[in-house]
């Protein structure tokens, strides 16, 4: 009777701690916040998302996943229910991804403000207000996959086809040439630096020489510069003396001025004279001309006058005269 009473006092003793330390734990573990619910659709997978992970807003914990399931509106979408901190700033712009932790695969809800509004999801069966969930970065890589693992095959037979024996071949050729290339760009540098040791430095030691010519070439050229500008100075005061009032230029414009008033008055009045007289001398010459013909035709007409003329072919009273045969 007694080992009974020890091992019932014992089994009450363990029950009483179990009790303490489950009352402890809820004391510890208990949550006095106030949340409110909002509901998460997306068709991506969730994969290593749990209940009771957390939600952050823009990394700060503000909630945690209070159910993960189907949605009864959109066939095939996963609901995911979070309760969120009254606190949190939620508003319409507020949208939600999956984040992961390292390595672990692991998985919480991220919030973030987009900055510009989104257009209101209708609420579920719940009532609950929906938030869009985006796909994460890693989701829309896996969505990429096929793409990107179809270009590195691509990638990898473009390569393939580069590195094929004849391109191979190709390559050994161009690095062949590119090394007798080398090869004659050292020749070429050696006889150039061969030509500057014996053919320019002779001509750089004669570099002296040359510009002690060059500066007297250069002061004779200022003196026969000196020269020329007192020339032309002297050629200015003559042009200036030439075009002065009265000079000899103005003097020969009036001298042609004055030349050019007595043409116009020998053209006016005596070149006139001169035609009258020309005129008188001609008529006078061609009456003498007239008196010699008459004079040599009828001579005797000196001493008898010249008298009536005589007849000529076709008028009245004309004789032919008689033919003496010889």
């Amino acid at each position: 009777m007694e080992n009974k009473s020890h091992a019932l006092a014992a089994g009450l003793f363990v029950l009483a701690v179990t009790a303490m330390v489950v009352a402890l734990a809820m004391w510890l573990t208990r949550d006095s916040g106030s949340y409110k619910a909002y509901e998460l659709t997306t068709r991506d997978g969730v994969s290593g998302l749990q209940p009771q992970a957390a939600v952050r807003y823009k990394g700060v914990a503000v909630g945690k996943v209070t159910h993960i399931g189907f949605d009864p509106q959109v066939s095939g979408n996963v609901l995911i229910r979070i309760a969120v901190d009254d606190d949190a700033p939620i508003t319409p712009t507020t949208f939600a991804t999956l984040g992961y932790q390292g390595v672990t695969g692991l998985s919480y809800i991220l919030l973030d403000d987009a900055g510009k509004a989104h257009p209101p999801l209708p609420p579920g069966p719940s009532g609950l207000p929906r938030l869009p969930l985006h796909s994460s970065p890693f989701a829309q890589l896996s969505e990429q996959g096929p793409v990107i693992l179809g270009q590195v095959q691509e990638a990898s037979k473009r390569i393939n086809q580069l590195l094929a024996d004849d391109n191979q071949k190709r390559f050994s050729q161009a690095l062949t040439h590119i090394g007798d290339a080398a090869a004659s760009l050292d020749v070429l540098a050696r006889r150039l630096d061969r030509s500057v040791t014996e053919r320019l430095d002779p001509a750089l030691a004669a570099l002296p020489a040359l510009a002690k010519d060059a500066s007297g070439a250069v002061q004779s050229l200022k003196k026969a510069g000196d020269q020329v500008s007192v020339m032309a100075d002297a050629f200015g005061q003559t042009a200036q003396r030439l075009n002065a009032p009265g000079g000899p230029i103005d003097q020969a414009a009036r001298g042609a001025q004055t030349f050019s008033q007595a043409a116009d008055r020998l053209k006016a009045s005596t070149l006139p004279s001169l035609e009258r007289a020309a005129d008188d001398t001609g008529r006078a010459a061609r009456q003498i001309a007239r008196t010699a013909a008459d004079v040599s035709a009828n001579p005797q007409g000196f001493i008898y006058g010249s008298g009536p003329a005589s007849p000529g072919p076709g008028e009245p009273g004309f004789v032919a005269p008689a033919h003496n045969p010889q």
